[in-house]
């Protein structure tokens, strides 16, 4: 194994194929970036066009009705925050309070900056999408994850016949069709007034996600073992307490994990949104309305768009890289 290991031949074609499968992963958001920068004749030009000279226009029609005179100023203070909170995030264990607390104000103070942005420009209807997309996903994130550590935890320790049976309920439920929510949650909704609500869609992709959550942080609970918190409550602490103080700052490589797969199916979530949001679309059914139309000039707002949806995903993944490498690798090791 070694030896193969150090076949250089070896290791150079899992490198070509490595780069390979690169290059083909990145050059459709890497092309469709390039087209968000150009004209929309420049876009639709049936030869591409290079090189040529990049533009900003498609984004800020994309998120303000008007451009205001100090947008550079503004958009250079927004950058700075930005790289701030990034940095306070990534020195987030090196400073004396919880991490916990750190994260949190990071999100405050982005939740207070993308509330202020409205009063400073006049942002355009695509930033009230971005606004739905938030406060759906963040929603979606916190309740499936509260849900979920309890129900996996109480399935991991119990091991009665009702618990099998509670895992594979949920597993015949998250195997249904997304169609299977779609209606059930659409009459009650139009029935309780909560139809075109975050709070219905939220509810809606808690029900879809919460079986795939539940599984996933019971197999990361099964790898702790009992004599854990059984130590802790031993000490004094009783099992709540256990818990929250003990069992969670192990799990917290785990629930990162499985938040970031939550968030994404609340992120990219279309056909939910599309049937039960009238009017408070999210970015996925708002970025739709530019791709469906004949107009040539539609191209490169939906590609500014579709680049706009997906840098903050990808910000969001680098940033929790090495938790979630660490999670998917939990209870991997056995020591």
């Amino acid at each position: 194994m070694e030896a193969q290991r150090k076949n250089p031949v070896a290791m150079i074609a899992i490198n070509a194929v490595l780069i390979l499968w690169l290059v083909y992963s990145v050059t459709p958001f890497l092309w469709t970036m390039l087209n968000s920068l150009k004209t929309p004749r420049e876009a639709n030009s049936r030869i591409p066009v290079f090189p040529f000279d990049p533009t900003g226009d498609n984004y800020a029609e994309l998120w303000l009705n008007n451009v205001p005179d100090n947008l550079p100023v503004l958009g250079f203070i927004l950058l700075l925050i930005i790289i701030g909170l990034i940095g306070v995030g990534l020195l987030a264990p090196r400073f004396p309070i919880p991490r916990v607390a750190t994260y949190s104000g990071i999100v405050a103070v982005g939740g207070i900056v993308v509330l202020v942005i409205p009063s400073l420009v006049n942002t355009a209807e695509f930033y009230d999408y971005f606004i739905n997309s938030v406060i759906v996903t963040v929603g979606t994130v916190v309740i499936s994850i509260t849900i979920g550590c309890l129900a996996g935890y109480g399935l991991a320790r119990y091991r009665g016949i009702i618990g099998v049976v509670i895992l594979f309920a949920a597993l015949a439920f998250r195997a249904l069709p997304r169609m299977a929510f779609v209606l059930p949650y659409y009459y009650l909704g139009q029935a309780v007034g909560l139809y075109d609500t975050h709070l219905l869609l939220i509810l809606t992709l808690v029900a879809v996600n919460q079986p795939f959550t539940v599984w996933m942080l019971r197999s990361f609970f099964m790898d702790i073992p009992h004599e854990v918190e059984e130590a802790a409550m031993i000490d004094g602490c009783t099992r709540l307490q256990a818990f929250t103080r003990v069992i969670i700052p192990i799990m917290w490589p785990g629930i990162i994990t499985t938040a970031l797969f939550t968030l994404l199916l609340a992120y990219n979530e279309f056909l939910l949104a599309r049937i039960l949001m009238q009017s408070n679309w999210t970015l996925p059914v708002a970025l739709s309305s530019y791709t469906g139309g004949e107009d040539a000039s539609q191209l490169t707002l939906a590609a500014a768009g579709s680049v706009s949806i997906t840098l903050p995903i990808v910000f969001v993944i680098i940033f929790f890289q090495k938790y979630l490498v660490k999670g998917l690798a939990f209870g991997a090791v056995k020591g």
